[in-house]
């Protein structure tokens, strides 16, 4: 992987990453493929009509539905969905934390139950990575341990003691593995743990970013703290990660949370709000949000957003929307979530191309005036 800053304002970042597979330029928001499929859209509408150069995948979900072995026979993800951008693929600690009443953390890993079928299963630090390996991810998440916020001190250091030792087996098993062929073109990122509390937060980054990853991320956050000290606990984090690597900010999230922490120094970021709101009826614009099931809606001639120039804009009215979603017709679905990725992909390169000239603060300003 190559990481390139292209210019900073302030603490706002435009950077340029290359993997194997694709060119991205940051800021970047990464749409969710879950299991290796952005919900009602395919390979060609996130490449040729949205532009999309990295997407997300899931480890737990790929791995027990086809199954990693599966993919690897197709040539891994790209081959097997067709996607030809770069993935990105998390380990599976969100979903230990988020099934909870279905799985339990150990020392050295995590046992879960199949949400599918019930089957047992266990990850470990380097299991994670071998299903990874045969995914070929461009950049993989290793295993951590997230917690619930709010969380007891003692949970919270059980979780970074835990993130900082399943960290260090993932970097010395990839290193080992790095000869190897499935392993030669394939990057590896570290999660930043340590809730809302500064001194774990702080005791958990400058162990991992000793070590020789790609890239980092802070993880656990936007579990039900309030925004405010999410945006406190990532501007008191960014200072601790290298200058030279990515940063990103996992399962964020709303554009105004893009905005701030695009601002407060992050790169990289990934939710499933603009896709599954797309799916309720409730379609972002530079304006704010709308909800298409508004009854005022079902005759409107005028396009989502009149500033929008996607898909889905230049083409079809409110009303038709109004009445796709009405008729629950699958269009619809596509057809919103196409809009809903557009805006968002808009807006990072919008960010982009302020921070190219030194105007992120004018841009910020003008983007909260727009809601207003």
């Amino acid at each position: 992987m190559e990481f390139h800053i292209d210019k900073t304002d302030n603490l706002a970042r435009a950077c340029t990453i290359k993997t194997a597979h694709s060119t991205i330029q940051t800021p970047v928001f990464m749409p969710v493929g879950t299991a290796g499929s952005v919900k009602s859209l395919d390979a060609f509408d996130l490449r040729e009509i949205l532009g999309a150069d990295i997407i997300l995948g899931n480890t737990y979900h790929l791995y027990l539905r086809p199954g990693d072995e599966t993919i690897k026979n197709f040539g891994g993800l790209h081959g097997f969905t067709k996607y030809n951008g770069s993935f990105l693929t998390d380990s599976g600690g969100f979903q230990a934390f988020s099934l909870s009443d279905i799985s339990k953390a150990d020392e050295n890993g995590v046992k879960f139950k199949s949400h599918i079928d019930g089957s047992a299963h266990y990850f470990t630090p380097q299991k994670v990575l071998d299903i990874e390996y045969n995914l070929n991810s461009d950049i993989m998440m290793v295993l951590d341990d997230l917690v619930e916020l709010p969380s007891t001190k003692e949970r919270i250091n059980l979780s970074v003691t835990r993130t900082i030792k399943w960290a260090k087996k993932s970097i010395e098993y990839h290193l080992s593995e790095k000869n190897s062929a499935r392993a030669a073109h394939q990057n590896i990122f570290a999660i930043i743990q340590g809730g809302t509390d500064k001194e774990f937060r702080k005791k958990c980054a400058l162990e991992l970013c000793q070590m020789s990853f790609d890239g980092f991320a802070i993880g656990g956050l936007s579990v039900g703290e309030e925004n405010a000290l999410m945006y406190d606990t990532v501007e008191f984090t960014t200072p601790f990660m290298p200058q030279n690597k990515p940063r990103y900010l996992m399962g964020v999230g709303t554009p105004e949370d893009l905005v701030e922490n695009v601002e407060r120094g992050i790169d990289m970021f990934d939710c499933v709000m603009p896709t599954r709101n797309a799916r309720n009826g409730t379609l972002f614009t530079s304006f704010g949000k709308i909800n298409i099931k508004s009854a005022g809606f079902i005759k409107d001639e005028h396009p989502i957003d009149k500033e929008c120039v996607c898909y889905t804009c230049k083409r079809y009215s409110r009303a038709y929307l109004s009445h796709l979603y009405r008729a629950r017709e699958l269009t619809f679905f596509r057809l919103a979530s196409l809009h809903n990725l557009h805006y968002y992909l808009t807006l990072m390169k919008q960010m982009r191309e302020a921070i190219l000239v030194g105007e992120f603060k004018k841009f910020k300003a003008e983007f909260y005036s727009k809601r207003a």
